[in-house]
């Protein structure tokens, strides 16, 4: 809870991003807990060019080498399940990773290779996502 907050108070800072609130919908814990940011209802200010069609669920921690705990993914596949049964997801979303979509290492790669095998994930992009540079992670945050 104190990562979370420490998150909001970064986003809502005027020194830094001056967000009206946090950036995301949801993050999930490595206490197998789902916080609430912007919610279901509420655009999100998370990755350019994606905020107005989308739900961003993120995860606490970088997950570079070593995968998130058990009840941290369970909390995010709960809370897809919950989106779906209450028509904020539809049946047939599509999940991505936000290095697919913006010049960023989120989600860590261990994380990513994770939320690659869930149902819905896909490679499949429209024309406005970042293209990483063949070779290059210079541009990589």
């Amino acid at each position: 809870m104190y990562q979370v907050k420490l998150i909001q108070e970064f986003h809502s800072s005027p020194d830094s991003r001056n967000f009206s609130d946090i950036a995301y919908q949801f993050l999930v814990g490595g206490d197998g807990n789902a916080y609430e940011g912007r919610g279901w209802t509420k655009q999100g200010a998370h990755t350019k060019g994606f905020n107005v069609d989308s739900i961003c669920i993120a995860f606490i921690g970088t997950f570079i080498a070593d995968p998130p705990p058990i009840a941290q993914l369970s909390a995010a596949k709960q809370l897809i399940l919950l989106g779906m049964k209450e028509n904020y997801l539809a049946s047939n979303y599509s999940l991505y990773g936000h290095r697919q979509l913006a010049p960023f290492e989120s989600p860590g790669k261990a994380l990513f290779d994770i939320i690659k095998t869930w149902p819905h994930w896909s490679n499949k992009l429209g024309s406005n996502h970042w293209v990483e540079p063949a070779n290059d992670t210079t541009n990589r945050r």
